[in-house]
């Protein structure tokens, strides 16, 4: 089985959101079958059927958080040593040499992956353009309106 490079923040919402749905929200819905089955008949109760599809969807949540969860390489980047190297998990900070902004990215799982948040997956094209380089280096990005040029302003292990 492939393992799923994952930071530990990522895992940390992960769990937290499988305690939350097995704790919380499993038991809610539960209980909202059973109190919508003493309403009688089940072939005409809208809210027996919303619960049952609330129920469904619980359900399938949890088995693909534990599915992630199984195949996770957690890795903790505050445990690595700091050699300016960008690696999965680090903070970057670049400047764009086209428009000179300075952007900064984390390069995370997929799962974790936000472009609002600043966090990139490893696959998409910036991070893998990124990945092996130091503090300094330009790394050219193919982009569909070209190539974009950026230089590594700074690397953080947070």
């Amino acid at each position: 089985m492939n393992k799923v490079p994952m930071t530990k923040r990522g895992e940390t919402l992960l769990r937290d959101e499988l305690a939350d749905l097995k704790g919380n929200q499993r038991p809610t819905v539960i209980q909202a079958i059973a109190d919508a089955r003493e309403h009688g008949d089940l072939k005409e109760n809208a809210e027996y059927h919303a619960a049952r599809e609330q129920q469904s969807f619980i359900e399938g949540r949890i088995k693909e958080i534990e599915a992630k969860l199984s195949t996770a390489q957690v890795i903790d980047i505050t445990t690595l040593p700091n050699n300016g190297k960008v690696v999965f998990g680090t903070t970057v900070k670049l400047l764009d040499m086209d428009s000179d902004e300075e952007i900064t990215y984390q390069i995370v799982g997929d799962d974790e992956a936000d472009l609002k948040a600043h966090r990139i997956s490893f696959g998409s094209p910036v991070a893998r353009a990124l990945i092996g380089k130091l503090v300094g280096d330009e790394v050219g990005v193919q982009t569909p309106k070209g190539v974009r040029e950026y230089e590594i302003l700074e690397v953080t292990y947070v």
